[in-house]
């Protein structure tokens, strides 16, 4: 069984991009995947900001990746790029972390506009930590998705068919990595 994990580097707790890691980490399950889930905002902000790679819940986190097969990465988009709590946690892993690993990118944002907030911002991050394949990134715009007062997840009819093409390529993708890593 294929190991994966979902990370959510929104700051906030009902944030879309928590929604869409959710819903893409259901939809992996139910191909099969073992799924995990991290949300950096959980990570105590005194080790992100400090660096303070001994902190157990780091350590914690970098072994979930070290363990997956693949990552799922969300994002919201903040000012033309990925958020900073996430980067502070990318800046926290080893410098290979995610050598022989499969990568998708996801974002939410405001606008389509943003997309290219993935491939020039967080991109070259991943490849730079080893990603062997980063697979074509999916932004999700705020109109697209909308949280239920219950917890459930909505997406526009615009939105589900492109997702599940992102989620397809990842799903495709993996059985490639795991067998040249």
């Amino acid at each position: 069984m294929t190991q994966l994990l979902t990370v959510s580097g929104s700051p906030s707790a009902t944030s879309r991009g928590n929604a869409l890691a959710r819903l893409v980490g259901t939809q992996l399950t139910g191909e099969g995947h073992h799924v995990d889930h991290l949300s950096v905002r959980d990570l105590p902000a005194d080790a992100l900001l400090h660096a303070d790679f001994g902190d157990p819940a780091i350590r914690a986190s970098q072994d979930a990746v070290a363990g997956a097969d693949g990552l799922v990465i969300v994002t919201p988009v903040y000012k033309a790029s990925f958020s900073g709590a996430l980067k502070a946690w990318l800046d926290l892993l080893p410098q290979a972390a995610l050598d022989g690993k499969t990568v998708l990118p996801l974002a939410t944002s405001g606008s389509l506009a943003h997309a290219l907030a993935l491939d020039y911002a967080l991109r070259p991050v991943l490849q730079a930590l080893g990603a062997r394949h980063v697979v074509q990134s999916h932004l999700v715009t705020d109109t697209q998705i909308t949280v239920q007062p219950d917890g459930t997840v909505r997406l526009h009819e615009s939105a589900v068919e492109r997702l599940d093409a992102a989620v397809e390529a990842f799903s495709a993708a993996l059985p490639y990595v795991s067998a040249a890593a």
